[in-house]
């Protein structure tokens, strides 16, 4: 076997907190408030929240359990590997570096929609043309690009920087929601009787609910990347559990005191019935002026920020991973000669998220929304790996050293198996709250026919790697081992 690339040990325990926490809070939770309302009223958003992330906290049991075991770059595509062997491998890697990728490209959206926000004169010059009834600037693009090349050049730096770059954006992000949200509430322009009704009159509370449940996966889509960074833990990796937990919990928080700071602002039925750009920013600037627009504008820049660099560690990792394993070309798993990291894997990142802006930000949503599909794979992967190792006794025990007798765990684990096909059954059942529209189904479509032609391409190559050299390249595992649990 040939020697096998790794990553340096630098990510410090606040750090990987940093970029759980800020990639579950991207751009969605300062600008969707309005939208998430009209679906299902203040308290719908807040317990639909609450409940997903008790539901990510459950499948998260089983990420603390596989990080533990298999602390390595590429995350739920060793985890597929490891239960179901090398295709399945490949179907969680596939589908995941998509997700990766589009939720990249969603930020830079978003921050060159916020700029447009705050200065439309700036922005709407040179107008080229409109998709699926979205105007594109190519002021929007060239900002969307900036901001690109900017987190690109600091992860290729060195994970040191963007580590901490991160922890520095989640406290200035954490402070100015704090801040907005005790301000609006102060304001005698403002208060809770704005919250009221409750849930949205037009739907029952129960399906109001759902519908927020049902983008859980899309909302705390961040916390996974905790394990595509594993193996750049300068500490044990028993303690990605519990980093997770407080990310999550954090991450619910911030969301339900930015649904509660815009509800406050006005009767929220009036505030979602009006058409704006940025209905958030619009209600918050309404009561507390400039002031308050920066605080909100600083916050959703962190935002992005956290989402932007997260999702660029991650999907730069994941692909160094499947390169180590020979699924993708072998440059993406080739250190930087000075900083050494997966340089090829960012820039690719980075130059994919940089088209994206060109084709409008409505034809990006259709993409983006089908990629909640591979986050969800991702869970069910993760979750079924972890049922397939705990063992509801020492009698089912076959190898002390990775099965594990823990009848609890394996119970949770199961949880989240189920947790995830109803995930995925609410985003592909037809009349689902969450049923994905007609465009990101046929997004959808094409990303799985490209991903079998390029399985195919690979194919051969891919199954005659000797088990036991393929179980080196993912895990690290030099010994003999049977591909499925």
């Amino acid at each position: 076997m040939g020697e096998r690339t790794t990553l340096k040990k630098s990510l410090k325990p606040h750090w990987v907190w940093a970029i759980a926490l800020g990639s579950s809070i991207g751009w969605g939770a300062f600008v969707q408030p309005t939208t998430w309302m009209s679906t299902a009223g203040p308290m719908g958003v807040i317990i639909g929240f609450g409940i997903g992330a008790l539901l990510m906290m459950l499948i998260a049991v089983s990420y603390g359990f596989m990080i533990k075991n298999f602390p390595v770059s590429g995350g739920e595509f060793a985890y597929a590997f490891v239960s179901l062997g090398r295709t399945h491998a490949f179907i969680a890697g596939w589908f995941l570096t998509l997700g990766y990728i589009c939720i990249v490209a969603l930020n830079a959206s978003a921050f060159a929609l916020m700029i447009k926000f705050v200065f439309p004169a700036f922005v709407q010059n040179f107008p080229m043309y409109q998709l699926a009834g979205w105007d594109v600037y190519l002021t929007e693009v060239i900002i969307a690009a900036i901001v690109l090349a900017f987190f690109a050049y600091f992860n290729i730096r060195g994970t040191g920087i963007s580590g901490s770059m991160q922890f520095l954006f989640c406290v200035v992000m954490v402070l100015s929601v704090v801040a907005l949200t005790a301000l609006i509430g102060s304001s005698p322009l403002a208060g809770l009787n704005n919250v009221k009704p409750a849930f949205n009159p037009e739907v029952t509370t129960f399906a109001a609910i759902i519908s927020i449940v049902a983008i859980a996966p899309w909302a705390y889509v961040g916390f996974d990347n905790v394990p595509q960074a594993a193996e750049e833990f300068n500490f044990s990796s028993k303690k990605a559990f519990s980093l997770i937990i407080f990310a999550l919990i954090a991450a619910a928080l911030l969301y339900s005191l930015m649904i509660m700071a815009t509800a406050m602002t006005e009767p929220w039925l009036g505030l979602v019935g009006e058409q704006h750009i940025w209905g958030t920013g619009m209600a918050i600037q309404n009561v507390l002026g400039t002031t308050g627009l920066v605080i909100l504008v600083i916050a959703l820049s962190m935002g992005i920020f956290t989402g932007l660099n997260g999702f660029i560690i991650s999907s730069s990792r994941l692909m160094f991973a499947m390169s180590r394993a020979k699924v993708l070309p072998a440059v993406f798993s080739k250190l930087h000669p000075k900083y050494e990291t997966p340089y090829a894997g960012i820039i690719f990142t980075a130059a994919i998220a940089m088209s994206a802006p060109w084709f409008g930000r409505e034809v990006l949503l259709w993409v983006v929304d089908m990629s909640s599909i591979g986050v969800s794979i991702a869970y069910l992967y993760t979750c079924y790996t972890a049922f397939a190792l705990f063992k509801w006794s020492g009698k089912d025990v076959t190898d002390p050293s990775r099965h594990v007798a823990a009848p609890w765990k394996k119970f949770l684990a199961l949880v989240g198996v189920l947790a995830s096909l109803t995930f995925i059954g609410l985003l592909l059942v037809p009349g689902s709250p969450a049923f994905l529209g007609i465009e990101s189904r046929i997004a959808l479509v094409v990303w799985v026919v490209i991903g079998i032609v390029f399985y195919l391409f690979k194919r051969k190559e891919y199954s005659e790697i000797p088990e036991e050299e393929l179980r080196y390249l993912i895990l690290g595992e030099k010994s003999d081992g049977e591909d499925k649990v």
